[in-house]
């Protein structure tokens, strides 16, 4: 089979490997579409992602789904698991004895985990963007009729937007009727757009520096958007912000536009170096600024929300072959190309 293998910064090759087969617990999964994510990008760019250093060479790809061919021993060929199944997948497989303390039942998103695509742990655990994938059937999610592998393989962003929304609502209360601020729109924040919408928002303001980007995300949801490259102002007094563009620089205007003892949820990945931020308004307008990492089961909200009829396609901006992978990095990577996700056909 080929596979898209990140091998260093800046190498990334399409490549044959051997065609998996399912072991014990396992079905074997013919891989249809990838969506490409900035973690993507990073190992591409960086040989790293946050604190997830590249050792050995490893499979990208996590927002993928593709139809079940095959299943291994002691797996019962049906439901998810019967050959044909279109499917998409929780990403995610905790680590052997992980536990989390009481406070923290249901927050799945915060045990160590293996993660498709991921040198998060040693050895790596590779991911989807491959012609073949031998994955565990508990990972498995089946897609209802009328959402198709293309829209599937977004099931897993839209599960981060789905979470960031929920994290909002745990700490401010119900969305319904009130007005929501998402800055940076970016594939993640454009998901989170849809995400507040279908929480119920009032009215829904999108915020970036690409006319592009505001351009879907509009698309997906958004009643304003706010072209900052354009000297166009956030709005002000805001009781819930949503920050997923990830960069420092953003971060004392949204913190000023969150209204005083509102909440700002953080989706955007912060840096984990130092680097210079103007904060000073999260005490003075004792604003509550919570964090909000991958998910927990929100997959299964995900592919509730496309059968229920959110559709994805118009942040779908670029599509390229499995063996054009290198060019589509270069594309998703590069903001002036006005893409948003881009996605790799992998069979």
């Amino acid at each position: 089979m080929r596979a898209v293998v990140v091998h260093g910064a800046g190498d990334v090759r399409v490549e044959d490997r051997p065609d998996p087969v399912a072991g014990a617990g396992e079905v074997l999964v013919a891989m249809e579409w990838g969506g490409i994510c900035g973690s993507d990008l990073s190992y591409a760019r960086h040989g790293s992602s946050g604190t997830a250093v590249l050792k050995h060479p490893l499979v990208l790809g996590h927002e993928v789904a593709g139809r079940v061919v095959a299943t291994g021993p002691g797996v019962e060929p049906v439901g998810a698991a019967a050959p044909g199944t279109p499917v998409t997948f929780q990403p995610a497989v905790p680590l052997p004895g992980a536990t989390l303390p009481a406070r923290l039942a249901g927050r799945t998103n915060l045990l160590p985990v293996r993660y498709f695509g991921s040198a998060g742990q040693d050895p790596h655990t590779d991911g989807g963007f491959s012609e073949l994938r031998a994955v565990r059937v508990e990972q498995l999610r089946a897609l209802p009729e009328g959402v198709g592998t293309r829209a599937g393989a977004v099931a897993e962003p839209l599960a981060v937007a789905l979470h960031a929304v929920g994290r909002a609502r745990a700490v401010a209360g119900e969305l319904t009727g009130r007005t929501v601020l998402v800055n940076g729109c970016g594939p993640i924040g454009c998901l989170v757009v849809a995400a507040a919408r279908l929480a119920g928002a009032g009215e829904v303001v999108a915020a970036d520096v690409s006319a592009a980007s505001l351009e879907v995300a509009a698309k997906l949801g958004a009643d304003r958007v706010v072209d900052l490259s354009a000297g166009q102002a956030l709005p002000e007094d805001v009781e819930v912000v949503l920050e997923a563009s990830g960069a420092p620089a953003a971060l004392g205007g949204v913190l000023h536009a969150a209204a005083r003892g509102g909440t700002v949820v953080q989706v955007g990945n912060l840096p984990g170096s130092a680097v210079p931020a103007v904060l000073g308004d999260l005490v003075t307008r004792e604003l509550v600024w919570a964090g909000s990492f991958r998910f927990a089961e929100e997959v299964d909200d995900a592919v509730a929300a496309l059968a229920g009829g959110l559709d994805v396609e118009p942040m779908l901006t670029h599509t390229f072959d499995l063996d054009q992978a290198p060019e589509a990095l270069r594309v998703a990577g590069d903001r002036a190309s006005g893409s948003s996700k881009v996605m790799l056909r992998l069979g």
